[in-house]
């Protein structure tokens, strides 16, 4: 978990989903204050530092997209993660052009919004590692490879994000929903595409030589699956 003193800024003018995120939020230590359109963003971000900003698209007064735009242009850096309609692909790609860090499709689950949330803020404070690992399993974030023992592990693409986001919650239980919305996304039927999960699981435990009692990825019945401790 991060810093208990990490600040968040959360700009939305829903404000029933505002207080859903704030309470998820400060449930997890994080300082979060709330403001529902973006003049007060502006304002707020201008008054105050924050390790990062959660923003939405449409608001009244100034759009997300203006707040991101003025932010940068007067050299806040700070990570902005910005909340989009459901596959509105030109909102993410506007959104990244202007200084956005990542963006969230709406709607989302909490466990996937928190997996943002602490993946940007371990980046801002440069504790992002380029190469994450489990015992003798190693992944490459940037040169996308996998090795298992010092040996290279080939893995399609699916299985190497399902890999890559258990290992960035390692010690972290996740739910099957937020895996396949990781993964897959909006293509992601979880009525029809249950079995075809358990299937690239399935191949993912065989390439990695995951087999025994000791498991690397373990599953959490009813729940999801893990690397690492549950403690």
């Amino acid at each position: 978990m991060e810093r208990a003193e990490m600040k968040i800024l959360l700009v939305d003018d829903n404000l029933s989903l505002l207080d859903q995120i704030r309470q998820i939020l400060t449930s997890q230590r994080y300082i979060v204050e709330t403001v529902s359109n973006g003049e007060e963003a502006l304002d707020k971000l201008c008054e105050n530092p924050f390790d990062l900003i959660i923003l939405d698209i449409m608001m009244p007064k100034m759009d997300g997209f203006t707040v991101l735009r003025e932010m940068r242009q007067i050299k806040i850096d700070a990570p902005v993660l910005m909340l989009t309609a459901k596959g509105d692909s030109t909102d993410k790609v506007k959104g990244l052009d202007l200084g956005a860090d990542d963006y969230l499709s709406k709607p989302f689950s909490m466990d996937e919004l928190l997996a943002r949330v602490r993946a940007l803020l371990r980046r801002s404070a440069g504790q992002c590692q380029s190469v994450l690992e489990f015992g003798e399993l190693a992944l490459d974030t940037v040169n996308r490879k996998v090795t298992m023992g010092g040996k290279p592990v080939e893995l399609t693409p699916r299985e190497f994000s399902i890999l890559e986001f258990l290992l960035h919650n390692k010690d972290r239980v996740v739910t099957r929903f937020s895996l396949a919305e990781h993964v897959w996304g909006d293509d992601f039927d979880p009525f029809s595409m249950s079995n075809f999960m358990d299937v690239h699981m399935k191949n993912l435990r065989h390439k990695i030589g995951d087999t025994g009692n000791a498991r690397i990825i373990r599953t959490v019945r009813g729940v999801g699956y893990i690397i690492g401790d549950t403690e």
